[in-house]
């Protein structure tokens, strides 16, 4: 018996939670998507780190507050959609 995997987005990841990486999409711009999921890899956003969603901004939810690492960045959540996660 197999165990499906639970794939979700970085932009659905609760407040205090902790996923990992599994993969970065480029975006919906033919040429700004590459640059875009280029850059959230530079960032640390690569296939095996643990992420934690620390806070989102009020109102609306943005920005989002990530710890990568040692680091701690804020996302807009249209980025966040780009990284596909498996919560923990």
């Amino acid at each position: 018996m197999t165990h499906a995997v639970s794939l979700t987005t970085l932009d659905a990841l609760t407040v205090g939670a902790t996923a990992t990486v599994v993969h970065v999409s480029p975006g919906a711009d033919a040429d700004g998507g590459a640059a875009l999921s280029r850059r959230l890899m530079e960032l640390g956003f690569v296939p095996g780190e643990k992420i934690r969603m620390l806070k989102r901004g009020m109102p609306g939810g943005e920005p989002l507050a990530i710890k990568v690492g040692n680091s701690t960045f804020a996302l807009r959540r249209f980025e966040a959609a780009l990284v596909s996660i498996q919560p923990e």
